[in-house]
């Protein structure tokens, strides 16, 4: 579970920016759209949360830092060579925001337990690392490593609640790692909770990127590939089954006019290896099926088949999934239709949470989300990207059309449109 997600000094970001999934005050949509964790120390939170704004406001920033920090968590100890500088870029359009680390920090709950974890890293090492949790409802401190400029060395906290070989992990970690990922990698049990959270509990997914090997996966089994059938005609894809067949590769197959250099490399590549060819069935009037290949239905259809499998894994497993331009190739009847099931008890009886952006207005309103549970993006005067909850504007509850009012630029995070004369100066 995700309760909150901070950001400075990255990319577009450059002023600390929250997002927050704490359930506010008010009661609307209180049984479906919002849950209590069941830990003393966590508050109410929401079990979903859109992102809006203009094309290049930064909302795919905050996907790309959380996607970064998952993956320096998981990777760090195991991939970073001594001395390897970080693929990690600060807000560029200020000369000073150029020499500071850039911040990254998660509030979550892992197995019942509430943790706050964070590290301020550069180009050349992690700055600080610290690990807050809360077993008992009480803050303990389990990590604490500052970088000390004077003595060009680490100056580590007591961690006195941390457990085990800490001398040894201390050593261990380098400069470009994080103690977190070193102490996993060196058998630390105390902390496989929170790393645990990283590696599986969180997923991001980039635009354009959703690969449907997962659903095809899950349609090696009969069971499960009957609730990928059953998601697609609940979402009102006509597919009556789904066939997987396995077949050789062959460059005959490629297209005549690709250079025979790249069907080389191709088939060097694949070699004898063996690919899955999905096939989709529609019923006939007599009831005879017809099956197509997958790569003949439409765009939309083929994502809501990649999209299956891991929204199917994401409820059943109580999971957080971050996905940005969720809308993409998708009707808004669609979009409407996978935030509702996060929305309802019965298909999400562990709490999963969905983060998106989104450009899709349609779904912009109070039947479908709470206050609290819509953010805007914009960019400054400086070119700095901010994140703002719509609470900051109070609109009146049930009754003021959200759509209406952003569309009209009340709650501002609207590309800013030239008269298309002045603009190509015609």
């Amino acid at each position: 579970m995700l309760i909150e997600f901070n950001l400075t000094n990255y990319l577009s970001i450059r002023e600390q920016t929250t997002l927050s999934l704490v359930k506010a005050k008010s009661q609307e949509l209180e049984s479906t759209n919002t849950f209590s964790p069941g830990t003393s120390a966590t508050p109410a939170l929401l079990r979903s949360s859109a992102l809006y704004g203009a094309n290049a406001a930064g909302k795919s920033n905050f996907v790309k830092a959380l996607k970064f920090m998952k993956k320096f968590v998981m990777r760090s100890a195991r991939e970073s060579q001594a001395g390897e500088k970080l693929a990690v870029t600060t807000f560029l359009l200020d000369e000073t925001g150029r020499k500071k680390p850039s911040e990254f920090e998660v509030t979550f709950v892992s197995q019942g337990v509430r943790y706050q974890y964070g590290f301020a890293v550069t180009q050349e090492r992690i700055i600080e690392e610290w690990l807050l949790a809360y077993p008992k409802g009480r803050p303990q401190r389990w990590i604490e490593r500052a970088y000390d400029e004077k003595s060009q060395a680490y100056v580590w906290g007591k961690m006195d609640k941390l457990s085990g070989q800490k001398q040894l992990w201390q050593t261990a970690t380098r400069s470009n790692a994080l103690f977190l990922s070193t102490a996993i990698q060196l058998n630390n049990q105390q902390l496989t909770p929170v790393f645990e959270w990283f590696s599986s509990t969180l997923h991001v997914v980039g635009l354009g990127i959703w690969s449907p090997s997962f659903s095809i996966e899950l349609c090696e089994n009969s069971e499960t590939k009957n609730t990928i059938i059953g998601f697609l005609k609940a979402a009102d894809v006509d597919i009556d089954d789904i066939q997987l067949k396995k077949e050789k590769f062959n460059k005959e197959n490629l297209p005549n006019d690709m250079p025979d250099e790249i069907k080389k490399q191709i088939e060097k590549e694949i070699g004898d290896d063996s690919f899955i060819n999905v096939k989709t069935a529609h019923s006939l009037s007599s009831g005879k099926k017809v099956f197509f290949d997958m790569e003949n239905e439409s765009d939309g259809t083929q994502k809501i088949f990649a999209l299956a499998g891991p929204w199917i894994d994401t409820l059943k497993n109580g999971y957080v999934l971050v996905i940005d331009e969720l809308h993409d190739n998708l009707h808004p009847l669609m979009v409407k239709f996978l935030v509702n099931l996060f929305h309802c008890r019965e298909t999400n009886p562990k709490n999963a949470q969905l983060i998106f952006t989104t450009h899709d207005t349609s779904i912009l309103n109070q039947e479908v989300f709470r206050r609290d549970q819509i953010w805007f993006c914009e960019k400054d005067k400086d070119q700095a990207s901010k994140l703002y909850p719509l609470t900051d504007f109070s609109p009146r509850k049930g009754v003021e059309n959200l759509e209406r009012g952003y569309l009209l630029g009340r709650y501002g995070a609207l590309p800013y449109l030239k008269n298309v004369k002045m603009a190509m100066r015609c």
